[in-house]
């Protein structure tokens, strides 16, 4: 049970910090319906555990072992970020226009699989964060702690759309705007400030 716990305190710590996935999931919430916005959580949570796991058993070690690897993980990923949070700014969402719920699942989970397996930050952070606790366990221990982590991305992701979509009624179209614009100015700073971590290791 202890290790079960640790690894739930982990992975909230690993998913909870405001990054892409965190806004994507916030922004579906406000702008779709709740089981609707629910669904993209559920495939969001598929996606970070997936990810998660990558990061446990393997990623962690390539990372380690092929500086080129990271590079292009860094460089191919804050492109894509950058190309999203431009997205996001330029778009021009309303609460009327999103009560149409018969948004394309391929496009939902297209987009729940790059803010997740091509978001550097993570993976990067979650390599160096599971991987290392993945060396220190035992290995009867490895599952319990896997399935903290699984267990605090599921409360985390679903406890975030719920929250958000309780109250997104005291908002309107002109808020939206606002939170679509300061949410792509911060995955633009964010994709900015890991291009400059890709190009501060290629000079060094």
């Amino acid at each position: 049970m202890d290790v079960y716990l640790q690894g739930f305190l982990m992975g909230l710590a690993y998913v909870a910090p405001i990054g892409v996935q965190n806004l994507f999931v916030i922004n579906s919430a406000i702008s779709q319906k709740r089981a609707r916005a629910l669904l993209i959580a559920l495939i969001v949570v598929f996606f970070d555990v997936t990810l998660a796991f990558a990061c446990f058993f393997g990623i962690g070690f390539l990372i380690n072992k092929l500086e080129w690897l990271k590079l292009i993980i860094l460089l191919i990923g804050s492109l894509i970020i950058i190309y999203i949070g431009q997205g996001l700014i330029r778009s021009k969402s309303s609460f009327k226009e999103s009560s149409d719920t018969n948004i394309s699942l391929v496009k939902v989970i297209t987009t729940a699989c790059v803010v997740t397996w091509f978001n550097p930050q993570a993976i990067i952070d979650g390599s160096m964060m599971l991987g290392a606790f993945r060396v220190d366990l035992a290995a009867s221990d490895a599952t319990y702690f896997i399935l903290g982590v699984v267990s605090a991305s599921f409360t985390w992701f679903t406890g975030v759309t719920l929250f958000v979509s309780f109250f997104r009624d005291k908002l309107n179209d002109k808020v939206l705007r606002v939170i679509n614009i300061v949410c792509g100015a911060i995955i633009i700073f964010y994709g900015i400030k890991l291009l400059l971590s890709f190009y501060t290791m290629l000079k060094g």
